[in-house]
Formats: structure tokens, sequence, C-alpha cells
């Protein structure tokens, strides 16, 4: 409109726009839409749009297809049932990028909640084409804030790995990654690039930080905005889907870290119901479906959401469930757990207490995953009392459900690698310590919330005469020792990032969140090195031989002298009945009682396979300060060669002998052969099971195993005594 005054012959004027309130159409949502964008799927110029806004008078979509105007022709109709607005799109253009707002009460333009993909006017520009090919731009001064991005008739992504097995729980070792922190070019294309890096060192299973739409480019991710989208700065859609896909085929599983306790000032349903006039500050306003206007627990981050409220349980399962089924996710760790109560505005003593409510609607929050996938990975990062944990764990257990919790034995492996007793006792990432049938706790020694094992180590390591920790090589040969009474403990595990290097530079450096140095150069200095194939050769351990998810095994360990103890015993295990683990965490040389399961041969499997004869259990042994053995009563296959043959074909070892030899895969019959076809030998069960093979009543020669496996497949291996 354009309104005119004259006042003594001079004549102004201003142009206004005014918006007569609309009758909105009644009409009932169409069968199986869902809050969000809803493609369809036999009309690829068409997509339906719908919009939960509860007590909200009536509802218009502004975006590239009308010019970012208000027009009642995208006005929204509303099923007074449920309680949604909604809206089909029509003559739209295939595989062309659109972007749309609502403008609700002709007031308040949001992006759709349940946006997949969201273009912000304050962050896209510092996005490069590397990381996301063909960025669509912002609809700079046709709008502000963040605007949906919408394409029709897109080809489905071609899923190559569609027979992914995930790791059991038990033998998870997981490797926790922050994309921005982790290569220079901060993408999933990036990390791709690492995966042979990852899969040499062992790890079955990575998870990212948080990668739903966050405030900012560069950050942690735990400032979620839109808990549905794909953040751009680590790449496209696709580019996730294809890490994915490529993390299957190679036996790796890969799981989210999820915020849903909070959302940020830009979440819509923030928006819609504030303090701060639909702008990003403020608090929730009372009549917020979504968020509480203060926090009813003592750990609060922006804004809190309410989940006693059907509203909030309603989008957790919507957004959540997403993610599954998009994506091909094996699991979520959920951040800030103890945040989920409505009944602790008073404080840590009680958010730190049992919370009935926080229990019971996190298994619900469980159902909705397992309702996708029945063996999806649900772990939460609680670190709360064992009684509430416990409660999680045992859930569904009986159907090969239960939660997993994580567990911080951060501090307990830091006193032990800088060797200091006191405080050392990390006994408790034994699982049946806290009373639990099942290795639940995901454990680690580092995680993103931790200060670095070697940072402290340096800093603060402890010394005797010229052995001092706060050496740049002794400091990592402790982190070797840790490592060796860390993945042979049963349960899952995990490492942070560039921990199997020896990371030394603090969490506070640029501030907590803030950008940490890149060390991929780390690999040119040996000492590093020798900690990574440590590691590689402790977790192929872990991995391989079932003795290390046995029930029976006990930790000596916290002792003030630094001399500390694990035995594991599986008379049923194959190949390795028992093992036992003894290691100097002191700074100065010490004799220790093993303790051995038994008498005779014993093999030290770090030292290829160097064997000692056992004829008393308790003599004691020497070890120099960071000196550790790891001890099993047969001897194990380590190298990369090894393992990679054993995935087509039985292996026989050592080849040439002059005592015994092992196989590599379980076998039925067993039988040995000179050069004229006459049988010298045929092996008894006992020693089928035991993997141990002794041919000292034979001469020496050339000699022909014959063996037959579990599938009644006979291999014929040549044998020289």
């Amino acid at each position: 409109y354009l309104l005119e005054a004259v006042n003594n012959g001079e004549t102004k004027s201003a142009t206004f726009q005014a918006i007569v309130k609309p009758t909105v159409t009644e009409a009932t949502l169409p069968t199986g839409m869902q809050d969000g964008i809803n493609l369809n799927t036999s009309d690829n110029t068409k997509v339906t749009l719908v919009f939960y806004a509860p007590g909200k008078e009536f509802v218009h979509v502004i975006g590239s297809f009308n010019n970012w105007q208000i027009n009642d022709s995208y006005l929204l109709k509303k099923d007074p049932v449920k309680n949604r607005f909604w809206i089909e799109l029509t003559n739209l253009t295939p595989q062309t990028d659109y972007s749309y707002q609502y403008i609700i009460d002709a007031k308040l333009r949001v992006a759709d909640p349940y946006s997949t993909v969201v273009l912000t006017e304050s962050n896209d520009q510092y996005i490069n084409a590397t990381t996301y090919p063909n960025l669509p731009s912002y609809p700079t001064g046709k709008t502000n804030h963040a605007v949906t991005l919408l394409r029709t008739g897109d080809a489905e992504y071609v899923w190559q790995t569609t027979n992914f097995q995930k790791p059991a729980k038990t033998d998870l070792v997981i490797y926790e990654i922050l994309v921005r922190d982790f290569d220079d070019l901060h993408s999933y294309d990036a990390v791709k690039a690492r995966l042979d890096y990852l899969e040499d060192l062992g790890i079955n299973a990575i998870e990212f930080m948080p990668v739903m739409e966050f405030d900012g480019n560069e950050s942690w991710g735990y400032n979620p905005s839109f808990h549905m989208a794909l953040d751009k700065y680590y790449g496209n859609t696709t580019s996730f889907k294809q890490f994915i896909d490529e993390c299957h085929k190679r036996g790796i599983a890969v799981i989210i870290d999820v915020a849903f306790n909070h959302a940020s000032g830009q979440n819509p349903y923030y928006r819609m119901w504030n303090t701060d006039n639909g702008g990003y500050q403020g608090q929730a306003s009372a009549d917020s479906p979504f968020f509480n206007q203060t926090a009813t627990h003592s750990y609060s981050v922006f804004n809190d959401f309410n989940h006693s409220k059907q509203d909030v349980k309603d989008y957790v399962k919507r957004v959540s469930q997403y993610w599954i089924n998009e994506y091909k996710i094996d699991g979520f760790r959920w951040d800030l757990t103890k945040g989920f109560t409505q009944n602790c505005a008073s404080g840590d003593a009680c958010t730190n207490a049992y919370q009935q409510d926080r229990v019971d609607v996190l298994k619900q929050y469980a159902d909705f995953q397992w309702e996708i996938d029945p063996n999806f990975y649900v772990i939460f990062e609680h670190l709360g009392s064992n009684n509430e944990e416990s409660q999680w764990v045992n859930y569904k257990l009986n159907e090969g459900k239960g939660i997993m919790l994580w567990g911080n034995h951060n501090n307990n492996y830091n006193q032990a690698t800088m060797g200091f007793g006191n405080d050392s006792n990390f006994s408790w990432i034994s699982y049946k310590n806290r009373g639990w049938s099942v290795p639940a706790n995901v454990s680690y020694m580092e995680s993103h919330d931790e200060e670095r094992l070697m940072y402290k180590n340096l800093q603060f390591g402890n010394s005797n005469g010229s052995y001092n920790i706060k050496n740049l090589n002794t400091a990592l040969e402790r982190i070797e020792l840790a490592g060796a009474f860390y993945f042979t403990v049963p349960g899952p595990k995990m490492i942070w990032q560039f921990g199997e290097l020896g990371y030394d530079i603090s969490i506070d450096q640029n501030g907590r969140t803030g950008n940490k140095p890149i060390k991929w150069d780390y690999l040119s200095n040996q000492n590093r090195k020798d900690v990574y194939e440590t590691w590689a050769k402790l977790i192929k351990l872990k991995l391989k031989y079932e003795i290390f998810e046995a029930s029976d095994f006990t930790l000596d360990v916290g002792n003030t002298n630094g001399l500390n103890k694990i035995h594991l015993t599986d008379a049923n295990a194959n190949e390795i009945q028992n093992v036992v683990i003894l290691g100097n965490f002191g700074v100065t040389t010490q004799s220790i009682s093993p303790f051995f399961q038994q008498t005779g041969t014993w093999y030290d499997l770090l030292n290829d396979n160097s064997s000692i004869n056992v004829t008393n259990t308790t003599a004691t042994i020497s070890l120099a300060p960071g000196e550790f053995k790891v001890y099993a009563n047969n001897p194990a296959v380590l190298s990369n060669e090894d393992i990679s043959l054993e995935k087509n074909i039985t292996q026989l070892y050592p080849n040439p002998t002059s005592n015994s030899f092992y196989l590599t895969k379980k076998a039925n019959v067993v039988s040995v052969y000179d050069v004229t076809g006459k049988q010298v030998k045929k092996f008894t069960k006992n020693e089928i099971k035991n993997n141990s093979y002794f041919v000292t009543d034979l001469n020496k020669g050339i000699y022909f195993v014959r063996i037959k496996n579990d599938s009644n497949k006979v291999i014929i291996k040549k044998l020289i005594i």
C-alpha cells in the first residue's frame, strides 16, 4: 500500500504491507505423511510439507518458488485432529535446488524443524567446494535466518554393502573422531581416505562427535540447531553415505554422537515460543510444548528439552529413526543423559542421584531405535550411579539388547602412566566389579572430554634417577604399557583420535573446544609408531582370541608399588586358554610373582612368542620400570600377513619347526604323513582342541599335514622339521 500526506504543500509518502488474516482451510492430512518434507514417489514435481505448530493461527510457506513473498496460494491447510499444518507444492522442477521457510502468523519466519539440509546466511560462504561441491547459495537479500533446502527427483543412494554384520558389543574397539581436528580437509572424504590407517590399527567402529547441524562451522557439535540436518562443514549427504558404505565394506560400524538434551537458539521450536520475540536469546516461554523455561538439572547448556512432554518424545522418535533409516547408522552415543530428568532444578546432588523419570524415558528412546534396528548400539554418556546405569544395562537383555554406558577411567590410568601408585586403581573397568552380567561399559582412557595421557605424562610424570617419565620416549613407552592393561580387559573399548600415537597437546590449548593441531607428522617418529604397532597387536589379540572374552578374569591393579597383574582363564577357549599380563607401572626395577595358572611352556605374545618354561608358578620375574609382558599358554599369530591369509585358508606355523606347530583355524582332524604317503602321526581330540601339535618324536625332514576343517574340507600343508 502507498500512504501519502500533504502538509503545507509538501507531499510525503510511505509504503507498507498489511496482511489480512486469512481463512485457513481445514483438511485431513494425507495418509502416510510425516513432519517435514514428504517427497511424492510417483510424481517428482510434487512434495508435501507438514509443519507442527500447535497454538499458531496460520502459516504461509515462502521460498524460491514464490520469490519469498507471502501469498495465500501458499497458505498451509490445517488438520485439526492431528494438529498439523500442511501443503502440497506442485510444478516443481526435479533435481533443482529450492529453499523455503515458514512464516507464522505473518510475523515469525523459521526453517523447517525437520530440515535435512539447511542453508545459513553467515556460515556457508566459508565452506569450500572440495568439502561440499555445488553448495546451493543462500538467498541473500530475500530473507534472513536459516532456510531449508528442498530437492525432488534425485536418485536414491545405492548402498554397495547390504550385508554388514555389526561387531559384537564386547568386541567393539571404537575410534572417536572430531572431523575438524582429524584432517586438514575436515571432511568425510578425508576420513575415508584414512581408513587403511584405522583398519590396520584394528578398530571396528568409528564414533563421530555430533554431525547434526550446529551453530557456526568449527565446533565440537554439542550446540545443535537442527537435529535432522547433516552439518555441511564436513560434506554433503552423499559423501556421508559413501563414507558409511566404505566403513561397512571393511567391517567397521559407524556411531554418531547425538545431543538431544538441548538445542541452540536457532532451533525453530525454540524460536516459536520464547521471551526474545522469536530471536535466539531469552528463554523458553511458559507455553512452549518443547522446552523448559529453566533447566531441570544442574548441567544445563543452551535450551533444555522437557522430555516429559509428548511433543518432545515425538520429535526424538522422528529424528532418531530418520538417521537410522537414511544413513544406516549403527549406533548413537547419547550425550548428557543426566539432563533427561524433570526433577532436579535443586542442583548436583539430585541430578547425580537415581531418577526414575529419566530411566523410563531413555528406555523408551532405546525402543525407538530398536524398532528400526534390533541390533542398534544404544550408548549413554551418563557417568552416574551404578544403580541407575544398571537399569539400562539390563533393559531387554533377555532379548539380546541392553544399553551400553560410557566408562571414564582417564584419571586412574593417567595416574598409573605418570608413575604414581595413589589413585591408580583402574579396576572399575571390569564390568564384574559393577555387578553386571555383560560387558556393557564402553571404557576409555581418553575421550574428547578428558586431558590427554601423554600431556600429563610429559608435564607431571614421576622419575627415579635416569628414569624420567617426562622424557618423550619414556612417556610413550608408558602408553604402550597402559594399552596392555586396557585392551586385554574383556569388554568394549574406545580410543580418542591420535591416542595411538601418543597425542600430547593439552585439551585446553586454544580453549577447551578450540581447534587442536592435526598431528599426522607423528608417523615420522618411530617411537610413536611403536605405540600404534603395540596397540594394533593388542587389539588383534582382543578380537582374534576367545580368551579375551572370558568371564573368568581378575585384575590385581592399583597397587602402590605399581606392580599390576591381570589373569584370564577359559578352559574351553580355542587355541589359548590362559593369559597372564604383568606390568611395572613404577619407576624402579621390581620383581613380580606371576601366579601362572599352570606349569609348562608359556609364550610372550608380544615378543615373537618367545617361550619360557614355568616350573614354579609363583617364581618372580624381574620387570624394568615401564616393562610389561603378555603371557599365554599357547602362541598367537599377530602379523598382518598371517591375519590376512587367515581370512582365506588355514595356515600352519612356525614352519620350519623343531618341536611343535599350530594352526590359525579350528580343525576336526589333523594327521601327519611322510614323503612316501605313510601316516606317521595322528593327533588326539585334546591336542586339536588346544591347538598344540607336538612333533618332537619325528625325525628331521619334509612332511605333509592333512587338515580337515569345520566344513569337512581337506587342506594339505607342507611341514619342514
